[in-house]
C-alpha cells in the first residue's frame, strides 16, 4: 500500500503513541496553553511564563524544571480534553503540509506524471481528467483495486487513466511488468493488464506470458519486446518519478494534485470525487 511518509508514521504509530508524542509537544509549548486559560490556570501560567523567560538568560535549574513539569502535569490531568483538540491541530497541520509538498512535487513533474507519450493508457485519450496509478502485479491491494479503476473507465467516457509500471516487490512483478509493456506493443496492454491484476498467485514472466498467451498475443513477440530498450525506459522512469515524488508503495493514485495512497473501500467514490471537483473548479491545471 502506497503511503507518504507522514501518512505512514501516522498509520503505523497507534493512538497511545500519538499521545504519548503530543504530550511531548504539549510539554514544549506549556506556558502558552496555560496562559490561555482561564482565572486559575492563568496564575499558575504566570509561573510558567516567568520561568520560561528566566530560561532565555539561564538554563533551568533542576528544581525549576520540576516545578514546571508539576504544574503542566496538573493541568493536563485537569483538562484531558486538551489532547484531543492538539491532535486533531496538529494532524491538520502536518496535513496542510503534505497536501502543499505534494501539490509541488505534482507541478514540477507534471510532464513526466500526466502526459509521457510511452507510458500506457486506458479509457479517453483525449481524456479532460487524467488519473494515475502506481502499482505492482503482486499487489494484493492493487489487485483488489482493478474494479473500482474499471469501474471509473466504464462509468466516466471523459477521463484518460495512466498506468506507472512500479515492481517493488518481487523480480517476478518487474518481469510480469514487462511482460504488460510489450503487450502494448501489440495494442493489448489494457487486456493484459486487467488479466494480470486478476489472477490468483504469484506472477513472474512465465506465467505472465502464459496469461498473454490465452488472450492471443504473439508470445514470441512478447518475449523479444520485454527486454526491449523502450521497456527498460519505461520502467526507469517510472522509478525516477516515484523516488522524486517519494512513492514507495503500491497502490498509489493521483487525481490532479490530489492523492489516494492504498486501496480503500469507497476507492471509486474517491476517485470519481476528485474528478468530479477538478471538473467543477474548471479543469484540471496540471494534467
Amino acid at each position: 500500500m502506497a503511503v507518504s511518509q507522514f501518512d505512514a508514521v501516522r498509520s503505523h504509530l497507534g493512538r497511545p503513541h500519538r499521545l504519548a508524542i503530543l504530550v511531548a509537544l504539549t510539554l514544549a509549548g506549556a506556558a502558552a496553553l496555560v496562559v490561555a486559560s482561564g482565572p486559575r490556570a492563568a496564575a499558575e501560567g504566570e509561573a510558567v511564563k516567568a520561568a520560561t523567560e528566566a530560561a532565555a538568560k539561564a538554563p533551568f535549574s533542576e528544581e525549576q524544571k520540576a516545578g514546571i513539569r508539576d504544574v503542566v502535569r496538573e493541568y493536563l490531568l485537569k483538562n484531558p480534553e486538551l489532547f484531543l483538540d492538539i491532535q486533531s491541530e496538529l494532524e491538520k497541520k502536518l496535513e496542510e503540509i503534505q497536501s502543499a509538498r505534494l501539490e509541488t512535487a505534482v507541478k514540477e513533474n507534471a510532464a513526466d506524471l500526466f502526459r509521457r507519450s510511452e507510458a500506457p493508457i486506458a479509457g479517453n485519450p483525449q481524456g479532460d481528467i487524467t488519473v494515475v496509478e502506481f502499482f505492482d502485479y503482486n499487489c494484493g491491494y492493487c489487485k483488489r483495486g482493478l474494479g473500482d479503476v474499471a469501474k471509473l473507465i466504464e462509468t466516466d467516457k471523459k477521463v484518460k487513466v495512466v498506468f506507472k509500471e512500479l515492481p517493488i516487490l518481487s523480480k517476478g512483478s518487474e518481469e510480469a511488468a514487462r511482460v504488460a509493456l510489450a503487450a502494448k506493443k501489440q495494442g493489448k496492454y489494457w487486456e493484459v493488464h486487467s488479466a494480470l491484476l486478476s489472477s490468483k498467485g504469484k506472477l513472474d514472466g512465465e506465467s505472465a506470458l502464459g496469461i498473454a498467451g490465452k488472450l492471443g498475443l504473439d508470445v514470441a513477440k512478447l518475449k523479444a519486446d520485454m527486454t526491449s530498450a523502450e521497456v527498460d525506459a519505461e520502467l526507469l522512469s517510472v522509478q525516477g518519478i516515484a523516488q522524486k515524488m517519494g512513492i514507495s508503495g503500491t497502490p498509489y493514485f493521483l487525481v490532479g494534485d490530489k492523492a489516494i495512497p492504498g486501496a480503500p473501500e469507497n476507492l471509486h467514490e474517491q476517485l470519481a470525487a476528485h474528478v468530479k471537483s477538478l471538473r467543477d473548479a474548471g479543469g484540471c491545471q496540471v494534467c
